[in-house]
């Protein structure tokens, strides 16, 4: 049991399910990341949580109070939303106040805890401005510090950073991972960025058309996809995915795939459980930054195959290069250094860290190995 459980939770418009047996336990002080493209259901279950949707069938529980039904005031939850919500009448501090007010919290204590959050949030000189005097990122600080003087079981935050610009968004995902650190709080957080996924959480759950696709770990979710959607959502440049076939050469499996010039080549597999999918189709999936060039190769890697291939593309941007190749009929992006020697139509001498590398079914594209 978590300290907040999502336990095969439907929620169903009519004849339509939009949510499909959600099943998710959330550990106190844990940090946890719905990821998915728009209408994948992740902001549906987050307003379930808070009481603003009703549960079409299972439970939601927090500190293992069934909530189902419960009214949002009741839950003791904070949530920040992506518009921020503030009164445009009233001040920073009575924005961030109101809500104890609401509650009957004596004015010296609420006043204490807008002193603590404020400095925490490092906003005390705003605290007499309207919002309409703010920025965005200050805004958004505040929002969160209306939150936080809460002191809540659960933070939900849905979409916090997508109205920021690109650099102020970076520097705020700093700022609420240093807070999460601090405080230790358990944290429900929506996003459509796998960016801000992978570097906030301490896990992730995909989501798309309704279902849960994978849960783990950043480092699961990126190294081990559940299947194709996860493996090509998460991560920026996608992992190429590419179709080839299994053969078995000196008792090893190995991708047979082509190049941009037609020929066979073999990748060696490290998964000697592939041997049984021997003269059968997969696609293989393997990270750019897992191709590279000899020399900026991973030395602690046991598997390094070399692929020599034709340069297509290359993308100089700023600490990479990103170049591109064909693998089978497919567009292949590597990720290399800055100063990598490679030219658009020269034959070059690829390295590929098969130890990165995953298989899927093609049919079902659920991950084999």
């Amino acid at each position: 049991m978590g300290f907040l459980d999502i336990r095969n939770v439907t929620k169903s418009y009519g004849q339509v399910e939009v949510l499909h047996r959600v099943d998710i336990a959330v550990e106190e002080g844990e940090f946890l990341v719905l990821v998915g493209p728009s209408g994948c259901g992740k902001s549906t279950l987050l307003n379930m949580i808070a009481g603003l949707e009703g549960i079409s069938a299972g439970e939601i529980a927090i500190k293992g109070r069934v909530v189902n039904g419960v009214h949002p005031s009741k839950r003791n939850i904070a949530m920040v939303f992506q518009s921020y919500a503030l009164y445009p009448n009233m001040t920073v501090g009575q924005n961030m106040t109101f809500g104890l007010e609401m509650h009957g919290v004596p004015k010296p204590e609420r006043d204490r805890a807008l002193a603590d959050v404020a400095k925490l949030l490092q906003i005390e000189t705003l605290l007499d401005r309207k919002p309409g005097q703010l920025s965005g990122g200050q805004r958004q600080r505040v929002a969160m510090g209306r939150a936080l003087v809460r002191n809540p079981d659960v933070f939900l935050f849905d979409e916090p950073l997508s109205n920021l610009d690109a650099k102020l968004r970076v520097d705020m995902r700093t700022e609420i991972k240093k807070l999460h650190q601090k405080l230790k709080t358990t944290i429900v957080y929506v996003t459509h960025d796998q960016i801000e996924a992978l570097t906030l959480s301490t896990r992730i759950a995909v989501m798309n058309k309704g279902h849960v696709q994978q849960l783990g770990t950043p480092k699961e979710i990126y190294d081990t996809p559940a299947n194709v959607f996860v493996a090509t959502f998460m991560g920026s440049p996608a992992m190429n995915i590419v179709p080839a076939k299994i053969v078995l050469r000196d008792g090893h499996p190995h991708a047979a795939l082509t190049d941009a010039d037609g020929t066979l080549q073999h990748l060696r597999f490290s998964q000697g459980n592939l041997g049984a999918w021997e003269g059968r189709d997969i696609l293989l999936g393997i990270r750019p930054e897992a191709i590279t060039d000899p020399e900026g190769a991973d030395r602690k890697s046991h598997n390094i195959v070399a692929l020599r291939n034709r340069v297509t593309v290359t993308e100089p941007a700023g600490a990479d290069t990103f170049v591109t190749m064909t693998l089978s009929g497919k567009d292949a992006i590597a990720r290399m250094r800055a100063d990598a020697n490679v030219a658009p139509g020269q034959v070059f001498d690829f390295a590929v860290n098969m130890e990165k590398a995953v298989a899927f079914d093609p049919e079902t594209e659920q991950r084999i190995a």
